[in-house]
């Protein structure tokens, strides 16, 4: 605390880095505990529950394979319904993730304000309980690739690592934006407005060989391109090229999670006084 010229000023104590890892890794039960209770909840009143998690983005790639063939009439190299679907799985969790992320710890202020733990776990609860929905949604996405007849060989191995990829990138992102919503609200608009836009700049609905010159280069080194064409490439099949996509999308990874890091190592005593 230090003296102003008009009273006084309060200065949040900067933790030391480790300290926050190993309380966050301390409360990996809580986090645990609150994305299966988040996820639940969600689900309590629903009469098909579950079912609802892995059936929005079935009717959402029927749509669009539907329009998307018979009306725009795009192209893939695979069965356009497998195209949709795996390009649709990965940013349906991502935008959601981001989207609920964003205000988690501004809503989580209820149980902040009560004890202290590091707020980095509100995020991470949003990335767990979306986790539940998901999982059961890459069953569907291979019976979607046999069903219409797409190549399945040892390229199925890559949903593992692609699913790191998206876990590792919708955290980071997550991570990154929540702590900055506490500081400016109009965060959670920016973002908002942001999907709709990055929607369209992700190769969910078209191939990524169908973007040229400039364009190409944009959704080359858009964040969440390589996360779709990895799940592409371990299901339906995806451009060439993808790699250097993945090669963006892991390097983004990497600045989003130390600018989390920067963030939460700086505010995390004092988020509470701004809730």
């Amino acid at each position: 605390m230090t003296r102003a010229a008009a009273g006084f000023e309060l200065r949040g104590e900067t933790r030391p880095l480790g300290a926050l890892i190993a309380d966050v890794w301390a409360s990996r039960q809580l986090v645990a505990i609150l994305a299966r209770k988040e996820f639940f909840v969600r689900y309590r009143r629903a009469s098909f529950g579950l079912l609802w998690a892995v059936g929005l983005p079935v009717i959402q790639a029927g749509v669009l394979a539907v329009v998307f063939t018979h009306v725009i009439r795009i192209h893939a190299t695979t069965n356009y319904a497998t195209f949709v679907f795996a390009g649709i799985l990965p940013w349906t969790f991502f935008s959601s993730t981001i989207s609920s992320a964003t205000t988690s710890i501004v809503d989580g202020q209820d149980l902040a304000t009560k004890i202290y733990f590091p707020r980095a776990i509100f995020p991470l609860v949003v990335v767990g309980s979306n986790l539940y929905g998901f999982v059961p949604s890459i069953a569907v996405l291979y019976l979607f690739a046999l069903g219409f007849g797409s190549h399945l060989g040892v390229n199925v191995l890559l949903i593992v690592p692609a699913v790191v990829v998206m876990i590792a990138l919708s955290t980071s992102f997550s991570l990154m934006v929540a702590p900055l919503h506490v500081y400016f609200r109009d965060v959670r608009y920016v973002m908002t407005a942001a999907i709709m836009v990055w929607f369209y700049a992700t190769p969910v609905i078209y191939p990524l060989a169908r973007a040229h010159g400039w364009l190409h280069r944009i959704v080359e080194i858009n964040p969440a391109t390589g996360m779709v064409e990895l799940f592409r490439a371990a299901s339906a099949g995806a451009d060439h090229g993808w790699p250097v996509a993945l090669a963006w999308t892991i390097g983004w990874t990497l600045a989003f999670s130390v600018g989390a890091a920067l963030l939460h190592r700086r505010f995390d005593r004092v988020f509470v006084d701004l809730l």
